[in-house]
């Protein structure tokens, strides 16, 4: 009886001493090089639930991609800053505020592309009329198709898509396809997409795949969220899209009847090799295979537009967070009007103090997000925000259920945009490689006008007499899963 006493006060001690040791070493290693609400919701999750937190943290704690592939994209930013007078063309449009020019070195500085002029952009805020003019322009392809997504999946919808690059492939003209590894493994169709991208004679590499047994393995959930495609260097597509059904096939969006609404843009002009860029880019940081010579960084000195557009990517491969500084330096440069629109809005502090200091400064802001979510930490994370929106003064649109508005940009007054795939969340910041494409130009944002308009039509207004209401069950909930948003 004895023995049993003292083994089990040793058992007790033993824990003890290793629960303070895991204390002690997490306040020296959590903190470093991190954001303080970051560190702080890692802190509190290892100090509650000390073993389930610090195997959480060695999980998903390193936001950064591994060393490897962050020497190569060093590589190929130091590549892309050599070779960037290559990509230089266009006459740009006169007279741009020195706001925006600051914006523009900004971004060089950060990595993207250089402003290019002379382009054409048009938006297609239709979900099927998106895919039905991809594969338009992939029938037009002579010498290279050059395709990255997020989610790629061949079904019912995206049959002619495929069926495109199928007569492209026999055509003779080079296929190329990049898709997220992670994002689709547990997709339906996964495995029917990629055989059939094997028999058209595609060459397909999945992006930052998660396959420790073949030596590959990073954070599970850094993710590649780009979606863009090239053809021939001349035309390229670009937003939030991805190719797939509206429901993604997915048994449980298709019984709550959720279809996804976004937005794309087809481009023509200069700027289409700084796409391309991003795509080769990505190329090589999953083949090793260099694309970077003359035949696939097109020489094209004019187009058929007057649009100046930039390509900024972001993502952990890049020392800092390139979209959140664009996104927070348009919000402190606008003057009249503010309109975001972001299925996943989960603001850092900088944004949330951009965005109700425009208010404070007499700017009309106004906020797109879906009434209701497919993600529920998120949404309920995203939902704890909008009490202090409200307060600044933030006009908030809901997009009416059972449709998800999937789309993401953001115009400042009545001359720039901002289209892509980036959400305005922290993931989006810090998580996911993103790609962004800066517009100037007054016909382009009467374009976003229109889309902007048409989502009004189909949303509501929540008004802060309506979020009083909330329950106090729902109050907890939204802020617990705050709280989880800043775990990186």
């Amino acid at each position: 009886m004895i023995n049993i006493t003292i083994d089990a006060s040793w058992w007790v001690i033993g824990v003890f001493i290793v629960d303070l040791i895991i204390r002690i070493v997490a306040i020296i290693v959590v903190p470093r090089n991190r954001r303080p609400t970051a560190a702080m919701a890692w802190l509190l999750a290892i100090y509650f639930i000390p073993f389930v937190g610090v195997l959480l943290f060695l999980l998903i704690g390193n936001p950064r991609l591994p060393r490897t592939r962050r020497k190569k994209q060093q590589q190929l930013n130091d590549y892309l800053r050599e070779t960037a007078g290559s990509l230089d063309f266009g006459t740009l449009r006169p007279n741009a505020p020195a706001w925006f020019r600051s914006l523009v070195t900004l971004n060089r500085n950060l990595g993207a592309m250089p402003l290019a002029g002379d382009n054409a952009v048009h938006l297609i805020p239709d979900y099927q009329g998106s895919l039905d003019a991809m594969a338009e322009a992939i029938r037009g392809a002579k010498r290279y198709v050059h395709v990255e997504f997020y989610i790629f999946q061949s079904d019912a919808s995206t049959d002619g898509f495929f069926r495109a690059l199928e007569d492209a492939a026999a055509r003779g003209v080079t296929v190329r396809v990049l898709l997220d590894h992670w994002a689709n493994r547990s997709k339906p169709f996964y495995k029917k997409t990629l055989a059939r991208l094997d028999a058209m004679g595609a060459a397909w590499h999945l992006m930052l795949p998660v396959q420790p047994l073949k030596g590959k393995y990073q954070r599970p959930d850094l993710r590649n969220h780009r979606k863009l495609l090239v053809v021939d260097g001349r035309v390229a597509f670009t937003g939030s899209q991805n190719i797939t059904d509206s429901t993604y096939n997915l048994p449980k969006n298709i019984k709550r009847g959720l279809h996804w609404v976004d937005l794309m843009a087809r481009i023509e002009g200069p700027v289409v090799p700084s796409i391309n860029a991003v795509f080769l880019s990505d190329w090589y940081s999953e083949t090793d295979e260099a694309l970077t010579d003359e035949a696939y960084l097109e020489d094209i000195r004019t187009g058929p537009g007057d649009l100046d557009c930039q390509i900024v990517p972001s993502g952990p491969g890049f020392e800092f967070q390139n979209n959140l500084k664009l996104f927070a330096g348009l919000l402190y440069a606008a003057q009249e009007r503010i309109i975001i629109v972001s299925p996943y809005f989960v603001p850092d502090e900088a944004m949330l103090l951009a965005i109700t200091t425009a208010c404070q400064r007499g700017i009309h802001v106004e906020l797109f997000v879906s009434e209701e979510g497919d993600q529920a930490l998120v949404y309920h994370a995203q939902r704890s925000y909008y009490e202090a929106l409200l307060r600044a003064g933030v006009k908030i649109w809901m997009y009416q259920k059972p449709y998800i508005l999937h789309s993401k940009s953001m115009t400042i007054d009545d001359e720039v945009a901002i289209i892509g795939s980036s959400n305005m969340d922290m993931r989006s910041f810090g998580l996911n490689l993103e790609i962004s494409m800066l517009v100037r130009g007054e016909e382009f944002i009467a374009e976003m006008r229109q889309v902007e308009d048409t989502y009004r039509s189909l949303s509501r207004e929540l008004t802060a007499e309506e979020w009083k209401q909330q329950s106090l069950g729902s109050t907890v909930l939204d802020n617990l899963a705050r709280l989880t948003s800043a775990l990186q």
